[in-house]
């Protein structure tokens, strides 16, 4: 029942609307007919015909002038109705359009139409060049494994001498794994596979891949068990985590890197430069370096765009909290958020 007066208001002011729109679109036309009548009254007047007559004449006037308004007004309302309802499946087909009324209207319609092919033309052309792009940048990281693979092969045999090469190494792997994300997170249909998950076990396995490199920067790392079982996916999770200790680790010169929780986020905080606040907002954009990545000139501006965007397509969120010198922390909500499902 409370709902009923706001409905009615609101289609009163539709009505209002729509009305006035009509008004304003045929004003030359009322203006003119009512002109038309003011000078057959006063001609009329001039002639001493009886005011009864000349009432009557106008009264009449008005009368039909009035039912061809409601006639046409009634046309105008549905004719913006069914163009209403064609925007719901505009993407789809430009079918249904209302028959034109003049040959206005009808070269408006050929216009759309032509709008409407070249569009589809330009998309068709679109999503095949970014289809094959997708696939050659695939081709490409699947391929380049290959000489990674040997080449680590080659310098693990003598470790020892050669941990500076093999952290460099580790990087370009490190590098094709982004190439081959960014690919997969584009694409039109992702390998998204939620499954429960112990959050302490995926941790642990991204800091055995990542021991080498906090050994050779010499920087101490502290995990506390979480003891959290979340709804995630382990692949993509691991990917995000991996690129947050990446990014700690490139700047953090010295010092501590740790991962705890606190309820269902997951922290990773470390001790390195730090964030300032004018960069903090756009930290996660597509391609935006900050201050701090244009200085180290190896920032590519794609890793936190990367880890925000596949964390709200997993339904988790992600926080920053950063200060100049004192270092950066990262948050993940792992609690459930809205996900939706193609």
């Amino acid at each position: 029942m409370t709902s009923s007066p706001p409905k009615r208001a609101l289609a009163i002011l539709w009505v209002n609307d729509m009305f006035f729109s009509y008004l304003k679109r045929h004003y030359k036309i009322i203006l003119l007919l009512t002109l038309f009548v003011i000078v057959f009254a006063l001609i009329f007047s001039l002639y001493d015909l009886e005011t009864e007559a000349v009432i009557y004449a106008g009264a009449l006037c008005l009368f039909l002038g009035l039912i061809a308004l409601a006639l046409g007004f009634r046309s105008y309302c549905k004719k913006h109705a069914m163009l209403e309802e064609l925007k719901c499946s505009i993407e789809l087909e430009l079918a249904g359009l209302p028959e034109p009324s003049g040959l206005i209207e009808a070269d408006y319609q050929e216009l759309l139409h032509l709008l409407y092919d070249k569009n589809l033309r330009t998309i068709s052309e679109t999503d095949g060049a970014r289809r094959d792009m997708e696939d050659y940048y695939t081709l490409w990281a699947h391929q380049i494994k290959t000489p990674i693979a040997a080449m680590r092969l080659l310098l693990a045999e003598n470790e020892d001498a050669n941990r500076l090469p093999l952290a460099e190494l580790f990087k370009i792997e490190q590098y094709v794994d982004m190439v081959l994300q960014y690919v997969r997170l584009g694409c039109e249909s992702s390998d998204l596979l939620l499954e429960r998950c112990d959050l302490d076990s995926i941790i642990r396995a991204c800091l055995r891949k990542y021991a080498r490199s906090f050994s050779l920067k010499k920087l101490s790392f502290s995990f506390t068990e979480t003891n959290l079982t979340v709804l995630t996916d382990e692949k993509w999770l691991s990917f995000v985590i991996e690129q947050l200790f990446s990014n700690s680790l490139k700047y953090t010169p010295s010092g501590k890197i740790s991962i705890y929780a606190e309820g269902e986020r997951l922290f990773i905080k470390d001790t390195g430069i730090g964030i300032r606040p004018e960069d903090l907002p756009r930290v996660c954009e597509k391609g935006y370096t900050g201050v701090c990545g244009r200085a180290d000139k190896r920032s590519t501006g794609i890793g936190l765009y990367l880890c925000k965007s596949i964390l709200s397509r997993l339904g988790h969120s992600l926080e920053i909290i950063s200060a100049v010198g004192e270092g950066t922390t990262v948050i993940i909500g792992l609690q459930r958020e809205s996900i939706t499902f193609e």
